[in-house]
């Protein structure tokens, strides 16, 4: 029986506008890391707590844009999971990991998400390659080949 051909995989830049589903839809600048192996994003205010049905939870604000409190929301979210994770000079920090469906050339999926203080970054979210393995090619050279939101603040 004969292979069907692979889909071509769409291409995306090295840094994208991401549109979350579970976070009230909103958009957030992201940059596509082949390097580092797990996503992140800005968790700002995060609280651990334990639901009243004995689930880990976390509560936490998302801010989608650098330096600026604009847009900032809440969510609660269950934890997936809660690893160590070595950051690209060595330092290692124990986070929440929660999931989150992120849509992106079309396309929408779940993604393991840790949890960080990212302030100091260029990028509220980082994508790494576990989100994008199999699914998106990634050209360095290039930027924003996803659609621009029109609703961004000026």
């Amino acid at each position: 029986m004969a292979k069907r051909p692979a889909k071509p995989k769409p291409v995306i830049g090295w840094r994208e506008w991401v549109r979350l589903p579970d976070f009230a839809d909103m958009h957030i600048k992201a940059k596509i890391d082949t390097g580092a192996r797990s996503s992140a994003i800005h968790a700002h205010k995060l609280k651990h707590f334990t639901d009243d049905h004995g689930i880990e939870t976390v509560r936490f604000e998302v801010w989608p844009y650098q330096d600026s409190q604009q847009g900032a929301q809440s969510f609660t979210m269950p934890v997936h999971e809660s690893r160590w994770i070595k950051s690209s000079n060595g330092h290692q920090t124990y986070r929440p990991v929660v999931i989150v469906r992120i849509a992106l050339m079309g396309r929408i999926w779940p993604v393991e998400m840790t949890l960080t203080n990212r302030d100091a970054m260029g990028f509220r979210m980082l994508i790494g390659r576990q989100a994008i393995r199999r699914r998106m090619l990634v050209d360095p050279g290039k930027s924003f080949l996803a659609s621009i939101p029109d609703d961004l603040p000026g």
